[in-house]
């Protein structure tokens, strides 16, 4: 019907990120404000800011349970947070500036795409990183996972997509034939 149910207000800057939860009961968004906010999509309020980064969030995702939320920021850390208490439970730091950040179907795993033309694998309960997947010319835009968390496909500025055995760590398809950029892969 095109009708707007809620408008939502509270970052002090632009919003550059958001992401609905598994069960579409939740908005989360992220901001050049340093925090990200989930929102209570039937009630249109507010339930829990999200502080840590030091600068703009720029990814945001929900597991696939839907209880737990990764934040990738300017600030070089990912966080993953715990959406029932908006408390944070791990910080990675010290990586390469991010542009997208996604964990696998149970958020053991995360995978960073960055502008180093890299992608990072990272182990979400411990920080530590696992593996660092190279072979794109130009950074890396936008990264995810299969249903499975088997599969991670990367979308690069060089115009290719990659794709990544999760457990091997080995590219199994390079996917070339765009012209410019691909800014997205799912």
């Amino acid at each position: 019907t095109g009708k707007c149910y809620h408008t939502f207000r509270g970052h002090s800057a632009e919003i550059v990120c958001l992401s609905f939860n598994p069960q579409s009961t939740l908005l989360a968004t992220g901001s050049m404000d340093t925090t990200a906010k989930l929102w209570d999509l039937e009630k249109g309020e507010e339930v829990a800011t999200l502080n840590g980064h030091s600068a703009e969030v720029i990814a945001l995702s929900f597991n696939t349970t839907g209880d737990r939320i990764i934040t990738g920021s300017f600030d070089h850390t990912v966080a993953v947070w715990d959406v029932g208490t908006g408390r944070e439970q791990n910080l990675l730091v010290k990586m390469p500036t991010n542009n997208n950040v996604i964990g696998n179907w149970d958020c053991s795993l995360i995978v960073t795409g960055s502008m180093d033309k890299t992608c990072m694998l990272w182990n979400a309960v411990t920080g530590a990183h696992i593996a660092t997947l190279a072979g794109h010319s130009k950074e890396v835009l936008d990264v995810c996972f299969d249903y499975a968390g088997q599969r991670i496909a990367t979308a690069s500025a060089d115009g290719s997509a990659r794709v990544y055995n999760a457990e091997t760590k080995q590219c199994i398809a390079k996917l070339e034939g765009h012209e410019d950029e691909i800014s997205k892969v799912s």
